[in-house]
This record gives C-alpha cells, structure tokens and sequence, in this order.
C-alpha cells in the first residue's frame, strides 16, 4: 500500500498537469474537456467540466498547504468569470448552472453568492425546469439554498422555502413511504414510459436518494422535522428497491435503472448511480437524529453500502465495460471520497489504484479512461472536476491529507 506521501505526489503532479491546460480569451478563464480541444465547450464555466471544478480542488489544496501566488491568481480569475456569467445565467444545475458557480464562489471565498441566488429567484418558477433530483433538479437548488444559507445570505430562506414546497408538491405516496422520480409523472410523454412507468434513476444523481437526502439536511438547517420525516419516508421505499441479492450478505446497494435493461447490469458502483452515492441520504439521515429506516439504524445503512462496495470487484476491470472509469462522477476517486470517513483503508486502495493507473511524463500525471464499445477504448485525457485529472488529484490531497469527516447530503 503506498504512504500518503505517494498520493501526495501524484495529486501534485496532477494538478501541475491540469494547470498546464488552463487558457485565457476575451471572456475569461477556461478550461478544455481534454487537451487538444481549441475551444471553450458551453459548460465552460461548470462545476463539472468547467472552470468551477478548479474551484474544488483549490478548496482541497488550501486544507492542505498555502496557495501559491499562481494559484491565488487563478482562484480570482476563476471568482470574476463566474460573477460576470450570473447576471445572465440560465442553467440552474449544481453540476453546470448557477448552484454550481454559488458552490464554487463559497469554495474560493469569493463574493458573488448573493447574486447567484437573486438570479436564481428571478428564473423562479418559469425558468426552473421541471425535474426533481439533486443534480440538475429542485432538489439541487434547495442544496445551493442551504450553502448559502449557512454563509449567511439573506435571500437564501425564501429559495429554500421555494424548492421545499415545490419538492414536497412532487411527491408520491407509495406503499411504504414516498418516492420522487427524476421527471414528474406528468411530464413523461408516453413514447418516454417503458413497461407503461417512467423510467427511474433512484440512486443520488438523478432519483430519489439524492432528493431524500437533500431534504434530511434541509429538515435540519430549516428546523423542519416534516422534511425529516419527508427524507425517511423516501428512505423506507428506497429500501424496497435494493434487490435481495444485494442484502444477503449484509450489503445494499440499489438497480441503476428501473426497469433494467437487458443485457446491461443491474448495478454501479459509483456516485452518480451506486451506494458511492447512495450512502449519502443515509449519512444525512442519522445527522438529522433518524433512530431508523425499515427496522435498521442509518447508519447500518452506510455501512452495507461500503460493504457492497469493498465486495463488487472494484477498482478491478473484470470485463469490458466494468470498472473503465476513475473520475470522481463515475469511478473510482468518486468512491474514495465516500468511503474515507467509512473505511479509510478500502479509500486507500482506491488511492494506490488511482496511482498505478496514472499517466506520468516528469512532473506531471494524467489518467485515461476507457469507452469499450469506440473502435479506440482508450478515451483522451480529461481535466475537469467530475470527469479528469483536477477531481482525482483532489481526492489525491484529500486522502494525504487523512480527513475523516463525512460529507451529508453532498
């Protein structure tokens, strides 16, 4: 197993790689998908592939050791790119829009937060879209709502209260409990249904393990027990959807789709679509003073979905098309940052996994990942947050740096 000085290494010579990527234009600073792309793509600005992700590493590399003058430089040229897009921003999304450049801006310590959420009242409700879940949905502007709420912006109750109402307008009684799904029953044309029903993503990304858990936090921050009690009701019908092969041996982990689609698996592993993910509403739910869910502590909960996840075969690539992914959204630095307050060990592995697999030329460290199904699997080196170098070498700093504390609801 490498020392953490080793993971330190190579998240340093990540991000030297990802900071030989970042360029300049009329507009500001940006960053390309890969490096031989020549012009900024449309989410040049997000959290996900955009300029906001280097706000997240430069958060995780200031817990670490003091920025460089270069680096102070590049956080304020990051900082002024997004507050000039806000006034006339449109996406909304935690991932791209304007909860992505509220989270970033909080990140760099920046101001711009109270702008990002007038703006986001202003599109209030005809400019929202008509989705549910934590990533591109109301679930994600409830999660900026609460950011920057807690940085003390004055119009970040009546955001909250807004998503709040609109989340719990949405939801659907089941047998159990309540469920949310990704697009409203209503907006579902029926050439979309499958099976005569909606086509369900229920892990963290897009469903309703995400919208629960942003909900628990909320319940808590808003002084709300009904959304406590909200996010519970979603838990108990989430867990009806564990397949039981998934608890016979003390895990749990939920179908990626519902229905499946045959000839794919069931499950991932990962964060947007796994219990990497998943685990999140539990950890938000025993924050929120949950006792249980379906007879069980959340917290057992948390520990089943580590379990799955020490038990899938990851970080191995067993077959193609299993395991070709070790960004933070879909592989394997998204599970490391979830299980190291859980299990820092298997977040270790995951660790020395992700330096094995780097790309080295000196001082600089890259990853490829693989697509099976291209005549060339091997896919271009990415640089952004969610999907290349920048959110593994932060997850890199974060395991050298050892930290222990669990993120909920994020």
């Amino acid at each position: 197993m490498n020392a953490p000085e080793h993971h330190l290494d190579v998240a340093e010579a990540a991000w030297r790689w990802v900071l030989d990527q970042v360029r300049y234009d009329a507009d500001g600073v940006w960053i390309p998908l890969h490096p031989d792309a020549t012009e900024p793509s449309w989410d040049r600005d997000g959290m996900h592939s955009g300029v906001g992700g280097l706000a997240h590493v430069l958060a995780e590399i200031a817990r670490s050791r003091p920025w460089t003058a270069d680096e102070a430089a590049l956080a304020d040229a990051v900082a002024e790119r997004l507050r000039s897009a806000t006034a006339t921003a449109t996406d909304v999304t935690f991932f791209d829009g304007l909860v992505s450049h509220l989270d970033s801006l909080l990140l760099l310590d920046a101001p711009g937060v109270d702008a990002c959420v007038e703006r986001l009242l202003e599109l209030a409700p005809e400019g929202l879209p008509d989705l549910n879940d934590a990533t591109l949905g109301t679930a994600a502007i409830l999660l900026g709502a609460l950011d920057a709420k807690q940085a003390g912006c004055a119009d970040a109750d009546e955001l909250a209260s807004y998503a709040v109402e609109r989340l719990l307008a949405e939801a659907e009684r089941t047998d159990v409990g309540l469920n949310w799904l990704f697009v409203p029953r209503r907006h579902v044309p029926p050439e979309k249904l499958e099976g005569g029903r909606p086509v369900e993503m229920p892990n963290w990304s897009h469903g309703l393990a995400g919208i629960a858990g942003v909900l628990a936090r909320a319940g808590v921050e808003l002084a709300r027990p009904d959304l406590v009690e909200a996010a519970r009701a979603g838990a108990e019908h989430l867990v009806t959807l564990a397949l039981p092969e998934s608890l016979a041996d003390g895990g749990f982990a939920v179908p990626r789709r519902i229905p499946g689609k045959p000839g794919e698996d069931d499950y991932t592993w990962n964060w947007c679509h796994g219990p990497a993910g998943t685990l999140g509403i539990f950890e938000a739910l025993d924050a929120a003073g949950v006792a249980e869910v379906a007879g069980e502590a959340p917290a057992s909960y948390v520990a089943r979905c580590v379990h799955s996840l020490r038990t899938s075969g990851i970080p191995e690539r067993r077959y193609p098309g299993f395991w070709d992914n070790d960004g933070r959204c879909c592989g394997t630095a998204g599970v490391g940052s979830a299980v190291l307050p859980h299990d820092p060990t298997f977040a270790r592995e995951l660790g020395d996994t992700l330096v094995e697999r780097a790309y080295r030329d000196g001082d600089r460290a890259w990853w490829r990942f693989v697509e099976h199904r291209n005549d060339e699997p091997l896919l271009p080196p990415g640089v952004g947050w969610m999907q290349g170098a920048a959110g593994i070498a932060g997850f890199l700093f974060e395991l050298a740096r050892g930290s222990s504390a669990a993120s909920p609801a994020r």
